[in-house]
């Protein structure tokens, strides 16, 4: 239960090689080490290191999920796909690994993020858009650690379907969605919009469980599995 807080291998002919992509030779070794990310630890603080205050309510640019898709068509005739990224944050509560998420009402959930203007870059829009959605109000800078990429899902139609992967015959995209992975610091302070909730959904809950939190979320517990998580 949530916790609220207020290929295909082969010989290529010709070469000799073998492999992915074709041709390319693979060491004695099969594995380059020096290119490969091995034990990679996450540290994560108690849920209770954390303070949640309030501010003023964030409320979404579209007043429907038609009306969504609506406005992403039209700005796809302008600039083109749109792009968001997201922001996964980790805690531990009980013993569990836990991602935090944002509430709307009493069934949506969605993790911290957004839209990306034109030309943005992918991180500093990240860490714009969590200053905009978390950001503390009494003008103390937080600093916002982006890790990794974890994932990115792909749109292909002005539909809700999305898909960790461009379908073969999709050649434009209408949106693409980047995962980051953020190190949160031991402690800070977070002013949740009035609005929403920020809940803390364990692993394990959230594990193959798209009809409660959707394609994306359910996935995290795979994508987060090539980490060590470190209880500190």
């Amino acid at each position: 239960m949530a916790i609220s807080i207020k290929g295909e291998l082969g010989g290529n002919p010709g070469t000799g090689g073998f492999g992915w992509p074709r041709g390319r030779p693979i060491s004695t070794n099969q594995f380059d080490l020096n290119h490969l990310t091995v034990n990679r630890s996450i540290n994560l603080y108690p849920l209770t290191n954390y303070t949640f205050g309030t501010k003023e309510p964030l409320f979404e640019k579209d007043p429907s999920v038609p009306a969504r898709f609506q406005r992403m068509r039209e700005e796809f005739d302008k600039i083109g796909m749109r792009r968001s990224v997201e922001a996964v944050f980790l805690v531990h509560e009980h013993g569990l690994s836990n991602v935090l998420l944002l509430q709307l009402g009493l069934t949506f959930f969605k993790l911290p993020g957004g839209e990306l203007n034109p030309g943005e870059d992918d991180v500093e829009g990240l860490k714009r858009l969590l200053t905009e959605t978390l950001g503390r109000q009494d003008g103390v800078k937080q600093e916002w650690i982006i890790e990794d990429t974890i994932g990115n899902w792909w749109r292909p139609n002005f539909e809700p379907p999305i898909y960790p992967y461009v379908p073969a015959h999709v050649t434009k995209p209408k949106e693409r969605r980047r995962l980051f992975l953020v190190q949160l610091p031991e402690k800070t302070l977070f002013a949740v919009p009035k609005n929403y909730r920020l809940v803390a959904a364990p692993l394990y809950e959230i594990y193959d469980n798209a009809h409660g939190y959707g394609p994306i979320i359910s996935c995290l517990p795979q994508i987060l599995s090539r980490f060590n998580f470190t209880f500190v």
